[in-house]
Parts: C-alpha cells; structure tokens; sequence
C-alpha cells in the first residue's frame, strides 16, 4: 500500500509542476488516487481545495498566478483538457501591455464549450475558434498574443481607442508585435476604420 501511495504521489506531482502546484479531481484520479478521497486529503492538510474539483497541493508554494491556473483548469472538457484560453483585456494585462487591470478574467473558449457548473462570477466568456499561433502556452495556463487581444479589443470596442493604440504602440517597441503580423492580420479584417488606419501606422 506505502508503494501505491508512493508512485500516486510521485504521478501526481509531475502532473502539477506542469501547472504551478493546482491540479483536479479527475488527474488525481489518474495519478492513482481514489476517487472520493478528496475530503480525506483535504481534512488532512495535504491538499487545498481551491474550486469545486480543483485543488492545490499544500506544500506547493502558492501561486500569484492562481486565479489563472485555476480558472483554466475550471475551462476543462469531458477528457479533462483545459479548452479556455485568456484573451481581450486579461491577455493584455497578462502581456503588461497597456494601463488595463481588469476586474474580470475574459477568456475564449470554443462554440462548442459547454459546462454544467455556474459560471464563475469573475469570469466574462466569448466564442470563437483560435488558431495555434495566436496563443501562447504559460506556466499553467494559455493566452492570446498580443496583437490577437488588441484585435479583439478594437473588432468588440470595448475599451477605449487610445488603450488599443498604447498596447499597440507598446507591443512594436517591447517586439512582442513585428510588422509582418500586422500585414498579416491587415488581411484578415474588415477592422473598424480607426483600427485599419491605426495599424496602417504601426505597420511601417
């Protein structure tokens, strides 16, 4: 029994290295604990539950990331893969592009994504298919590129124009953006006329 509980714990861990010390029910599960021990581990100190079926590994440093690595594993599909991926004003605040400090986590998800639970309150969902490219894995988490969030800021006009054109404007100067993205999403449009003009600019 100590050698089960060994190499689940060992499994374990090498899953939540991979995601800053948080991990579910179900990858336990899998690790090679008992499905329904949860309380067990939690009333025992070892694990912290941080969500419903989400938890955290208590001797595992707690994370700045946490909201991050927590509401993308909320993001999981039926086999378990988080299908949530940060974007709009949360991608920009992640990138630190821009003054935005969003109140809300916005995050994309596919049309597809369904969910029992109750949304969470902190979080604003949109739908739309993203290509690979235009996400970039973290630590735990995905997000969008940089100048897949301020497309999406400018197509929904939801934040102010000159906070679009500071992110921009931020991204060319940090080389988080470079001018053959912004020819290639030029060709992707139609933009708002402002956003055209604005990326006309940045272009060169």
């Amino acid at each position: 029994m100590r050698s089960q509980a060994k190499i689940a714990s060992v499994a374990l861990f090498e899953i939540i290295e991979q995601q800053q010390g948080y991990f579910t029910a179900k990858q336990a599960a899998r690790a090679g604990y008992l499905l329904g021990s949860q309380a067990h581990h939690v009333k025992s100190g070892n694990w912290v539950r941080v969500e419903r079926g989400i938890y955290r590994l208590a001797r595992f440093p707690q994370s700045d990331e946490e909201q991050l690595v927590t509401y993308s594993l909320w993001s999981r599909n039926r086999a378990g893969e988080p299908e949530g991926v940060y974007s709009h004003e949360t991608a920009l605040s992640i990138h630190e592009l821009s003054d935005l400090n969003p109140a809300k986590l916005h995050m994309t998800v596919p049309a597809t994504f369904r969910r029992r639970a109750k949304l969470p309150a902190i979080l604003v969902l949109h739908r739309a298919h993203l290509d690979k490219k235009v996400v970039e894995q973290r630590h735990g988490f995905a997000v969008t590129r940089p100048l897949r969030a301020i497309a999406d800021l400018a197509r929904s006009e939801s934040v102010a124009r000159d906070l679009v054109e500071q992110a921009l404007s931020e991204g060319r100067q940090r080389g988080l953006i470079t001018g053959p993205e912004i020819t290639e999403l030029r060709c992707k449009g139609p933009f708002p006329k402002w956003f055209e003009d604005m990326l006309g600019q940045k272009q060169r």
